[in-house]
């Protein structure tokens, strides 16, 4: 079974906070799931675009920009995508071919992440989460109790 999620899922862009809840929301969601229907033979994967040249950010409403934010990284991203710099290579007729083929894989994949920017920025989100989980293992370790 396919689950259409995004990178959003993995990672996030300042100003896209509620998207990220969702993205992320449907990814604990079918993980949950995934363990629950395994029995039964049903796998899922959780499909994770990058940004793909569709009308999507043509679908998006733009609240009054707030100065405060102007050299935040907030801004850069709104910048970005009112000024068309923020990066869109995906293909979307190519991401399709790729989630086809992915059914057809024993096991399912888990996750299937599409572009190269996608799988680049959340490799590095995961190394970094890595990096962070193995800096607190002794603190993690001495939460456990004594007996």
């Amino acid at each position: 079974m396919l689950q259409l999620s995004s990178e959003g899922g993995q990672i996030t862009y300042p100003n896209f906070s509620y998207y990220h809840a969702t993205k992320w929301g449907i990814e604990g969601f079918v993980e949950a799931v995934a363990q629950e229907v395994a029995p039964f033979g049903i796998e899922f994967t959780l499909v994770e675009p990058g940004p793909a040249r569709t009308s999507f950010g043509s679908g998006l409403i733009h609240a009054t920009p707030l100065t405060v934010y102007e050299a935040t990284p907030a801004g850069a991203v709104r910048r970005g995508i009112g000024d068309g710099s923020f990066t869109v290579n995906g293909d979307p007729a190519k991401m399709v071919d790729a989630m086809l083929h992915s059914v057809d894989q024993s096991p399912a994949p888990r996750r299937l992440t599409l572009g190269r920017g996608a799988y680049a920025k959340i490799r590095a989100a995961l190394v970094e989460r890595l990096a962070a989980l193995d800096a607190q293992q002794a603190v993690a370790f001495a939460a456990e109790a004594d007996d």
